[in-house]
């Protein structure tokens, strides 16, 4: 009985989850109108966005074992330096580039500490995480960085003539999200990761190339980070060097709660995206009903606890 509810969480546990959190906040009489519209699940759908695609680059780090605390800073930090190139009359499509490559970097400088050094990716990600909200800060000279008007403004917007069409950056992270799954369970190098969170020691043996790997997949995640930046900067339409503070707890539960296992060599795409939406519609809810901050922020950390409580039984199937 409780291999096969082990085995039933593993698999459908995220859709079981979301179909929870929907019926919870629809049942009520005086929110159920409003939650269930198509505005209302245009405005969830926008603000998973940001979430999603940073679990996609979440994703790959805990399949392979390891984790990234700097989401948050990365995210405001790359949205600074987006909006400081706008001022400066960068084109939209050179400014999201170069934000999705100081992303990168950062992974990058991660991924070489991690697997060049063998450091612990918790310390390392937790000195990144101060290290780029302190950058952020001092670019932005303490203040938010406002620009006159830029394409990427429109790109998280929920208004449009007609009302129906979703915004952009729900089709990229869509597109992103198909891309990632095919790269993690169609190709060699996706193998590779599972092997590598899986059992680090085997796989070396098996002629993975491991320390090169971890900085692959450092890298890849900043730059989904970096665009999570840009999106971010489009939500906002501006640069704020404190905002996506503690984003990096609502990426790693959206990830835990859609399957992935905190020891690594297990996760997928699709999970990590139902467990963002699963996030966002928890916060969306809660606005709905009229519950305080301080209630919302007590739920979201009950999700987290619950995660990785979850996480453990799933991981008792498998010994």
């Amino acid at each position: 009985m409780i291999t096969a509810l082990r085995r039933i969480l593993g698999k459908a546990g995220p859709f079981i989850g979301l179909a929870l959190v929907i019926i919870l906040f629809a049942i009520p009489q005086e929110t159920r109108v409003h939650f269930l519209s198509y505005h209302n699940i245009k405005i969830i759908l926008t603000q998973t966005v940001i979430v999603s695609v940073a679990a996609l680059g979440m994703t790959l780090i805990i399949v392979s074992g390891a984790i990234d605390l700097s989401v948050g800073s990365t995210v405001a930090l790359t949205g600074v330096i987006a909006a400081l190139l706008i001022q400066r009359g960068w084109g939209a499509a050179a400014t999201c580039v170069a934000a999705i490559g100081v992303g990168g970097l950062i992974g990058l400088l991660n991924g070489s500490a991690v697997a060049g050094l063998r450091m612990p990716s918790f310390i390392i990600t937790l000195g990144m995480l101060g290290i780029g909200r302190g950058t952020a800060k001092w670019l932005a000279d303490n203040q938010t960085v406002n620009y006159d008007t830029s394409p990427i403004s429109g790109w998280m917007t929920t208004a449009d003539p007609s009302g129906r069409a979703l915004p952009a950056g729900v089709w990229v992270a869509v597109v992103l999200a198909a891309a990632t799954s095919i790269l993690l369970r169609k190709t060699v190098f996706g193998r590779h990761v599972f092997a590598l969170g899986s059992n680090e020691a085997a796989a070396r043996l098996c002629g993975v190339p491991t320390v090169r790997l971890k900085v692959v997949i450092f890298v890849l995640a900043g730059c989904f980070f970096g665009l999570s930046g840009v999106f971010q900067l489009s939500r906002l339409r501006l640069g704020d060097p404190t905002v996506a503070v503690g984003l990096e707890l609502d990426v790693i539960a959206a990830v835990i709660i859609g399957g992935a296992s905190l020891n690594g060599g297990s996760g997928t795409v699709l999970g990590s995206i139902i467990g963002a939406l699963i996030m966002s519609v928890l916060r969306n809810g809660s606005q709905q009903m009229g519950w305080p901050n301080y209630f919302q922020e007590i739920i979201i950390g009950l999700v987290i606890i619950v995660a990785v409580f979850l996480d453990r039984f799933r991981r008792g199937a498998k010994a």
